[in-house]
């Protein structure tokens, strides 16, 4: 009878036992999606986006002060890579033409990562951060942080905005301001928008 009664405490310790790891077990949290936008920094092979550039020069030491130059410029997201710190990134093809009736030459191969919550493109071997995520109007970086260029600071305004570029709309865009300087004998301005 004793020996029955033992047994019987066993069994409802291990029954209680089962009950809590079970228990332990489903309350599990709900896993939350969060976006943090890296769609701004699309990296999908294939994906490529045409401009057209003009390009003015200023420079009152030149025989010509003002030079203005226009061409189509294309970038193209193209295969897996290792990039020169052992990542696995993106070749960002480059190529460029005078105007829509010529073929487009290739003149870059840059490389692009999403890593560490941070868009790098490295161009002319050069690293530079072009986005942080996820945009906000509180974040600042210095773009330069990884190459020997000046220090920049670098932050966002108009994030998550509609946009209407020419003949294009965009539902959601934003704008990277990198350098508005302006003095009596220089004026620099330099941003970039982004859409996803």
């Amino acid at each position: 009878m004793r020996t029955f009664g033992t047994m019987n405490g066993y069994l409802k310790i291990v029954f209680l036992l089962v009950v809590l790891f079970l228990g332990l077990h489903s309350c599990k949290k709900d896993e939350v999606s969060y976006d943090l936008h890296y769609g701004y920094f699309g990296l999908i092979q294939g994906r490529y986006v045409d401009y057209e550039v003009m390009e003015i020069k200023h420079d009152v030491d030149q025989a010509i002060p003002h030079d203005t130059s226009r061409y189509q410029l294309r970038t193209i997201i193209g295969d897996t890579i290792i990039d020169n710190e052992g990542r696995v990134a993106r070749e960002f093809l480059r190529f460029k033409r005078t105007n829509a009736s010529q073929p487009w030459l290739q003149t870059d191969i840059w490389t692009a990562i999403i890593v560490d919550r941070k868009a790098e493109l490295v161009e002319e071997n050069q690293r530079m951060i072009k986005l942080v995520f996820e945009p906000s109007v509180n974040k600042e970086w210095n773009p330069n942080a990884y190459n020997a260029y000046d220090e920049l600071t670098a932050y966002y305004r108009d994030i998550h905005q509609k946009s209407v570029m020419g003949s294009l709309s965009f539902d959601s865009t934003l704008v990277v301001e990198q350098e508005d300087f302006f003095s009596l004998i220089d004026y620099r301005r330099k941003y970039e928008v982004y859409a996803k």
